[in-house]
């Protein structure tokens, strides 16, 4: 393996780290809150922690089964659109969407498992990207929510 090739190697190495770490710091902002807690409305829009990880999961999902393993939205029973990703069923638990987010990323890391970061896939809508791109997009997301989420947390604990 030549040192370029070993650079890449960190730098997946690096990415999924990154990644688990912010799954895993999304999910924690639901240890030891009640049901009532997790889905309590704190903001104007549907944003609830429960609903964060609803979304993170959705999220996940997309970016992961239908741009990278070319599942359709339909084919994978996922909603539409981020909005409706938010949004709680009556039967929508902690330990549900927890257990259902813990699924999406095992089969997150499943898809990506043997593909390198410069394969380029298609499944997206708005056309091809790179699975790199794809590592970028979700750890961004995953940042940007788990920095609403520490927020929400706080409102909800000093509540």
């Amino acid at each position: 393996m030549g040192s370029f090739d070993v650079l890449l190697d960190g730098e997946r190495t690096q990415l999924d780290a990154f990644v688990e770490e912010y799954r895993s710091a999304v999910e924690a902002t639901l240890d030891g809150l009640t049901e009532e807690q997790a889905r309590r409305r704190l903001v104007p829009s549907a944003t609830t922690l429960l609903g964060l990880l609803k979304h993170v999961t959705w999220m996940q999902r997309v970016w992961f089964e239908e741009c990278v393993g070319g599942s359709s939205r339909r084919e994978l029973g996922l909603v539409r659109s981020p909005e409706e990703s938010f949004r709680l069923a009556d039967d929508d638990t902690v330990a549900s969407v927890v257990a259902a987010h813990r699924d999406a990323c095992a089969r997150a890391r499943a898809a990506v498992a043997d593909l390198p970061l410069d394969v380029v896939v298609t499944g997206h809508r708005a056309g091809p990207r790179t699975l790199r791109w794809v590592y970028l997009q979700v750890l961004r997301e995953l940042a940007h929510h788990c920095g609403h989420a520490d927020i929400l947390r706080e409102q909800v604990r000093a509540g």
